[in-house]
């Protein structure tokens, strides 16, 4: 499956799936963190998907050339940064909702990053990000904000994660998924082992339930998440998969709703259709195309 070529309509659904699997590992995390250290979750989290799948594509690993390698550990790099600075600013800031807001404002970068590597986007692709903009903005913001410390770590983090998902999307293109995410994976896992073992006193007695948590994340927040985000973003450019993960924090707010028993807002299900609108946006000129091909076939 994963050596298939997608259509842009496919990849576009696959790449929505993943929002839903990313959702689910926000769930899937806060679960865990009830039990264990931030970083003791993650460096185990990243380094047992990474292992997992380096088992899976053990062949396909050694057939990899040195520039499918470079590219693969550049981006493995890239990503264990941004966590390092997305963690710092949890563990510092005291308002979720605007760090949430300030770690996607990477996606929303995306368009502005490929510019650098020579990327060209249709008029609609720049139309999109302003409603995204202000759809993420309803979600997550309320009436403070102040930039401190937590907030330039989050900055700092989006503006990694949107040159590692450019970068992620080239190597995608020319390196099959499932050894290009074990590569990523087990880099950021084993730095964040390291940081764990450094700041964290090491304790693995949690109850069999956040275990359970902890290897829901791993499976299928990680594994199934990352494997097809990576194979999705192969067949796609940067800037229009990214206004598609844009999904995320509206499936995240959702499912928060339902398992917690969260509130969704006025003002944040008005950022959801706003980020609904951002994709129609961004794949008008798709649709057109579709409603057009429709037509004739009707007439």
């Amino acid at each position: 499956m994963l050596t298939r070529r997608l259509s842009p309509v496919q990849a576009d659904g696959l790449l929505v799936s993943v929002t839903m699997l990313a959702a689910c590992g926000w769930i899937f995390s806060r679960e865990a963190v009830a039990g264990f250290l931030p970083l003791t979750f993650m460096g185990l989290r990243f380094t047992g998907a990474g292992l997992i799948l380096i088992l899976l594509s053990w062949n396909s690993l050694k057939k990899l050339t040195y520039e499918q390698w470079v590219a693969a550990v550049r981006v493995g790099l890239l990503f264990s940064v941004a966590m390092v600075f997305w963690i710092t600013g949890l563990r510092l800031t005291t308002h979720l909702g605007v760090g949430s807001f300030l770690c996607s404002l990477g996606l929303v970068m995306v368009p502005v990053v490929g510019l650098f590597f020579g990327e060209r986007q249709g008029l609609a692709a720049y139309l999109s990000l302003p409603v995204a903009l202000a759809g993420l903005a309803c979600l997550s913001l309320d009436s403070e904000f102040h930039l401190g410390l937590p907030e330039i770590c989050f900055l700092i983090s989006a503006a990694i994660f949107a040159l590692m998902y450019v970068l992620n999307s080239h190597a995608a293109a020319k390196t099959p998924a499932l050894p290009l995410t074990a590569v990523q994976l087990s880099i950021t896992g084993v730095l964040m082992m390291l940081a764990a073992l450094i700041f964290e006193p090491l304790s693995l007695s949690q109850p069999p339930a956040m275990w359970g948590w902890l290897l829901g994340s791993l499976l299928v927040a990680t594994c199934m998440r990352f494997v097809l985000q990576t194979y999705a973003m192969g067949m796609s450019s940067p800037s229009h998969s990214a206004i598609i993960m844009n999904l995320e924090p509206v499936w995240t707010a959702l499912l928060a709703a339902m398992w917690f028993g969260e509130r969704m807002s006025g003002l944040q299900f008005t950022g959801c259709g706003l980020i609904f609108s951002a994709l129609l946006v961004n794949r008008w000129p798709m649709v057109r195309q579709w409603l057009r091909q429709q037509r004739k076939a009707a007439s």
